[in-house]
């Protein structure tokens, strides 16, 4: 069987930035104001006061100082607190189609590839806008690719799958070159109102190509050498927004259809599952902690990435060993560790082995044991 090797990667980042400082303004004036709205409920005990928020809780809580959104517009204003993003007409290229293009052309120029040598498009990420004509065949189109595309949502693992499937196909020979696409548009779906939650989310898009050894010309490769996934059903990361709010006459924007999680059991649950399948994935080819170079790991809260990697190493990791992004990106879901790649990736030397693995909602696991070639 042919060997499947990651050629190319590429970055887009939209041009808005959000400190942490910004977000907390707009919060408190939405809480202040709410409180003012329901003070005679709060006052009865029928419903609570909003608590304020600062700039240091969110740092301390998840490493987190700024984000990325697609739209600034309407984040901060405290009487919207959700980005404006006018709608397109169907012939018209997609929001999300949009921004899988630039990270697209960029790993396409990272791998020295051209769009005719690609055969399959996969975009996969946390949400599409859209049910169908899938986004993946949308940027196929664009890019004047001939073969086939699909979608595939598993939340933050979706990064990871996607690499999976990829693998696959030129393992067996169904695709010579396959363009993964991550475009994580994460703000529509964010609750602004949430002390707890709206300062997690960034936007972003990454894509990657994955092509077999012979064909592969680009001066910094690396040999997927094998895949290992696994999901454990959980309702403690969810996000129930869909389309069959119309038939149950229930809100589709309520807060319940918006992200929610119990982060103090996703942090519990999460994390040794993590360790364990990442140990048990290098134990599988007779390798050992100390053999891993490089860790990529999902980066949704820098708290979690300390105590995996502490879990691994038996103590603490260096920023060198396992980078951390989401201090300037934010939780970018499935595009987390991928980003984390795409900026520490070129260093290595011929021969080093590394990990990328991303974890979160369903629960969903997902690794990639690589290796310099």
């Amino acid at each position: 069987m042919k060997q499947a090797i990651i050629s190319g990667i590429g970055l887009w980042t939209p041009e808005n930035s959000i400190s942490n400082e910004e977000l907390v303004t707009a919060y408190n004036a939405w809480a202040t104001q709410f409180n003012k709205d329901h003070f005679t409920e709060i006052e009865a005990g029928d419903i609570s006061a909003k608590t304020l928020s600062t700039a240091e809780f969110i740092e301390k809580a998840s490493g987190i100082k700024s984000r990325y959104a697609y739209c600034k517009e309407g984040i901060l204003d405290a009487t919207r607190m959700r980005p404006i993003i006018p709608s397109r007409p169907d012939d018209a290229l997609s929001v999300q189609a949009e921004i899988a293009l630039h990270a697209a052309k960029q790993a396409l120029l990272s791998a020295n590839k051209t769009p005719d040598q690609i055969d399959a498009v996969i975009v996969a990420c946390s949400y599409t806008q859209r049910a169908y004509p899938a986004i993946a065949i949308e940027v196929q189109n664009a890019l004047g690719i001939n073969g086939f595309g699909f979608d595939m949502l598993v939340a933050c693992s979706s990064g990871t799958f996607g690499l999976h499937r990829a693998y696959e196909m030129i393992k067996a020979g169904t695709a010579q070159g396959v363009l993964v696409i991550n475009p994580e548009l994460t703000s529509p779906q964010v609750n602004y109102c949430d002390r707890d939650s709206h300062f997690i989310f960034g936007d972003v898009a990454v894509a990657t190509v994955i092509e077999s050894a012979e064909t592969c010309q680009s001066e910094h490769s690396y040999e997927i050498i094998s895949t290992k996934a696994a999901t454990v059903f959980s309702n403690n990361i969810r996000s129930n927004f869909g389309y069959t709010a119309r038939v149950s006459d229930t809100d589709p924007f309520s807060m319940d259809a918006l992200f929610h999680q119990n982060g103090r059991k996703v942090f519990k649950e999460v994390c040794p599952m993590a360790a364990e399948h990442i140990t048990a994935h290098i134990r599988q080819h007779d390798l050992h902690i100390e053999n891993i170079r490089r860790w990529w790991l999902h980066q949704a809260n820098i708290n979690m990435n300390l105590l995996i990697t502490r879990k691994l190493l038996g103590r603490d990791a260096t920023a060198d060993e396992a980078p951390i992004v989401l201090d300037k990106y934010a939780n970018t879901a499935s595009a987390g560790s991928l980003i984390a790649f795409q900026q520490n990736h070129e260093d290595l030397e011929c021969g080093n082995y590394g990990i990328i693995c991303s974890f979160g909602a369903g629960y969903s696991i997902g690794s990639l044991l690589i290796r310099k070639r």
